[in-house]
């Protein structure tokens, strides 16, 4: 497989391919929720985001989005190059939070709680070959 570029379309199908095939709803403990990533700072200078609605456990919509955004139950902000970083398993995401390099609007308590369910699904990504 060629690297697909980070954040584009392709990279998205892909994305969505690999975690509705490789997570159960049952290691997704069942979860109807949704979350906004929004990375500052694109290598082309835009603002855009990665939308994910998971209904049951079964992630039902994984999209790149571009303002305006959706309402979300959960709102994850931060630079490019932190998202990047996580999505090469070179950070955690709940360190990334707690040192402030990602910010959070929702319940910050149910996050923490979900944030086994992030990781498991951000190692998924990690395994995507991309250009970044």
């Amino acid at each position: 497989m060629p690297d697909l570029k980070y954040l584009s379309p392709e990279w998205a199908a892909e994305a969505a391919e690999r975690l509705r095939s490789r997570l159960t709803p049952e290691q997704m403990k069942n979860l109807t929720s949704s979350m906004l990533t929004i990375y500052h700072h694109c290598p082309d200078g835009k603002e855009r985001a990665l939308y994910y609605a998971i209904e049951k456990g079964v992630f039902t919509d994984i999209s790149i989005r571009e303002e305006p955004w959706p309402e979300v139950e959960f709102v994850i902000s931060g630079d490019y190059e932190t998202f990047a970083k996580i999505s090469r398993s070179e950070i955690g995401s709940r360190s990334a939070l707690m040192s402030g390099k990602l910010h959070l609007q929702g319940n910050m308590v149910k996050a923490l709680s979900l944030a086994s369910i992030v990781d498991r699904f951000n190692k998924i990504l990690a395994e995507i070959p991309c250009e970044y």
